[in-house]
């Protein structure tokens, strides 16, 4: 056996034998695929080599009394996906396999306070089983062991991640241990010399508090014995960074500071947390403002204690010291070293080990240095941990899901930044997130590749992708449709700011529907006043094959739907010139919007990417009938304005429109038409037959 497996072996001893056949199987599999460069029983391996980095991570996760399922997981993530089939058929599906690996690809890319907290929140939110988290956190800690072994760059990264999300990550899980290990070790690396500050004290303070200290408990204990409650009691010097804050907070330095130990009281049962509380404030006075009672109201996460500051006179010679105790449960010690941990602890101790015994949980691991803590186990004749519902794991972490969470979303961005929208936000919301002018000029979005509606709800740790387009640009419908206050003002101002140049489009349009009305005669008189009035308000209609149709502020003629949506910026192939009623699908291109096809067309083949960019499209005036024609005439400057008068005078839209000069002085165009009944083509083609330039017209329906 590998001698480091053979060390991490011996962590196992408390597991049933199947569930050591099943980690140990899992660490040689992983040894096999990769190897280490070095061997033996180390505490510190270098970065880098996947198999001792999970071995590692595994063993932190022992000391938490993960299950098998958990530890075999931290040690196959790393050869995940590419021996997939290979574990599979050793081990069976591992679903928390591949929920430990995409947890792995996130990563904190900024260093605010906002980032290192959404970071924490996509954490919860992509994780299916909660175990995966507790793998990453054990990860975590792992690397922040061995900083040493990166590059300087790299190391104040790591350290910088580690006590921004991962120990604000382990409090939230309530498992305190962790919690104090990272800011120590992130303290270490970020202020090294008040870190050995602090250590010298505290080791100098140690010998003279400890005589102290043993005074204390005794007269505890006397006194708790007395009253016939049984306590179990713990002196602890509390971690470096809780000082290293205080004397931030308070502007003093390690050797001022009086309390930098503290004292822990075991019981049995609530009612003595609370009679132990009265003994020791009948012993010495309390300090005002020092009491908590997080049993009463525990913390967010489950952290239930009392906490009490007092003044301890020893001796009527000897100068008062204050001392801060906690009192607690043994269940509620377990709570609070090992946390949301717990109730994987709690299924293990229901199952039976090599001697047919049921396994009790152990508390946290001792600090490196020190003695274990007593208060492994609740003394004999006191009750033991509660049986929990193991279908119950899955409440759980959906309850801490949603406290996280709230009502929020965390979607990506294309460079892996996470970006928090309230729940039931739309790619516009993202858009205007990001910034107002992506959000104004917005034409379609995509979400983890797929482009999808605008106006569909986002889901956490999706990947979006704006595609934006100078032409797109806000209108009405989009108030209906986004979540935030800041999309919605920002959609309001604009649509308040160009008022008047839709004002202006609807005048031009009322001056060609008067002009067509009055006759051929008054449209030529008109013609320059409207043709001024389109340049002025966008709206000009530039048709030829594979033309833009129009778009902005006025309504386009020729409506399509895409994937559900409405007013959007489509672009029709000139190669198959899909007209209404034509079977279509649209795709999304860089850069022109959505190109409309026909479906039998045979260029979409060829188009890059097709099934992916690919968007649902379909008419949304098909109601309306079309025809297409042909018409031949002389040369003659305001020809096409005077055959799109002839179908706007019975109501009808130009949808296409093209004219060619064949020879000399010679044109043909063609055009489709929409009209509003079929009775009106017979009317349209008899007046585009009275214009002097036109000599023929055929119907090509």
């Amino acid at each position: 056996m590998n001698p480091a497996i053979a060390a991490f072996s011996e962590k196992l001893a408390g597991y049933p034998r199947e569930d050591r056949e099943r980690i140990l199987a899992a660490a040689e599999f992983a040894a096999g695929r990769n190897p280490p460069a070095i061997t033996g029983q180390q505490t510190a391996f270098p970065a880098g080599e996947p198999f001792l980095h999970g071995l590692q991570t595994a063993a932190i996760l022992i000391e938490l009394r993960a299950d098998a399922g958990t530890a075999a997981s931290a040690l196959l993530q790393d050869c995940y996906p590419e021996a997939k089939e290979s574990i599979e058929k050793q081990f069976g599906k591992m679903p928390l396999v591949e929920d430990a690996v995409k947890l792995n690809r996130i990563v904190s890319k900024g260093k605010s306070a906002k980032e290192a907290e959404n970071v924490r929140k996509m954490l919860f939110a992509a994780a299916r089983d909660i175990r995966s988290i507790l793998i990453k956190l054990a990860g975590a800690l792992h690397t922040m062991r061995t900083l040493d072994f990166f590059p300087p760059d790299e190391r104040k990264n790591l350290v910088q991640e580690g006590l921004d999300v991962y120990a604000p990550l382990a409090g939230r899980l309530g498992i305190s241990w962790i919690k104090a290990e990272l800011e120590d070790l992130a303290l270490k690396y970020l202020n090294r010399d008040a870190y050995l500050q602090i250590k010298e004290i505290v080791s100098l303070k140690r010998g003279e508090r400890g005589k102290f200290l043993d005074f204390v408990q005794e007269l505890i204990k006397k006194e708790a014995l007395a009253a016939g409650i049984p306590v179990q009691t713990e002196s602890r010097a509390k971690h470096f960074y809780s000082i290293y804050q205080k004397m931030r907070k308070r502007n003093k330095s390690p050797g001022e500071l009086f309390d930098l130990f503290g004292l822990r009281l075991l019981c049995p049962g609530m009612e003595n947390c609370y009679t132990l509380l009265g003994i020791i404030h009948r012993l010495w006075k309390p300090v005002d403002g020092r009491f908590k009672d997080y049993i009463a109201a525990p913390k967010p996460n489950g952290y239930q204690s009392l906490h009490t500051t007092v003044v301890v006179e020893q001796s009527p010679n000897a100068e008062p010291l204050m001392l801060e105790i906690q009192i607690r449960t043994f269940e509620m010690h377990r709570t609070a070293e090992y946390g949301v941990a717990g109730h994987w602890i709690y299924k293990l101790g229901k199952a039976a080990g090599p001697s047919g015994r049921k396994r009790s949980p152990l508390t946290r691991p001792p600090p490196r240095g020190e003695a274990p803590p007593v208060g492994a186990a609740p003394p004999a004749g006191t009750a033991g941990p509660p049986s929990v519902d193991e279908n119950n794991n899955g409440f759980f972490f959906e309850d801490i899901q949603k406290d996280i969470l709230k009502n929020s979303i965390l979607v990506f961005t294309p460079r892996g930044k996470i970006i928090d929208l309230p729940a039931g936000s739309t790619p516009l919301d993202f858009a205007y997130h990001i910034h107002s002018a992506v959000g104004e000029h917005c034409l379609a979005a995509k979400a983890d590749g797929a482009v999808i509606p605008l106006k569909t709800e986002l889901k956490s740790t999706q990947v979006v992708e704006i595609i934006t387009s100078s032409s797109a640009h806000p209108h009405q419908n989009w108030l209906n449709v986004v979540k935030t206050a800041k999309a919605r003002s920002k959609i309001r101002n604009w649509l308040l700011e160009h008022e008047e140049a839709g004002k202006a489009s609807s005048k031009t349009k009322e001056t060609r529907q008067s002009a067509d009305r009055q006759g051929p005669d008054r449209q030529n008189a008109e013609k320059q006043e409207t043709e001024k009035a389109d340049a002025e308000t966008d709206f000009v209609f530039r048709a030829g094959p594979g033309g833009d149709f129009p778009h902005g502020r006025g309504s386009p003629v020729f409506k399509v739907k895409v994937g559900g949506e409405k007013n959007m910026l489509i672009h029709f192939a000139g190669c198959c010139n899909p007209i209404l009623g034509d079977p279509i699908v649209g795709y999304v291109s860089r850069g022109r919007g959505i190109i409309i096809h026909c479906q039998n067309c045979v260029n979409l083949a060829a188009i890059p990417d097709f099934g992916e960019r690919r968007v649902e499209t379909q008419w949304e005036n098909a109601l309306f009938p079309v025809r297409r024609f042909k018409v031949e005439a002389r040369k003659k400057g305001a020809l096409f304005s005077e055959i799109e008068g002839a179908v706007r005078k019975f109501q009808g839209r130009l949808i296409e429109g093209k004219l060619e000069e064949i020879s000399e002085n010679h044109l043909t165009g063609y055009f489709t038409v929409q009209l509003e009944s079929p009775e009106d083509a017979a009317r349209v083609l008899r007046h585009i037959r009275g214009i002097p330039a036109v000599f023929n017209i055929q119907n090509l329906e």
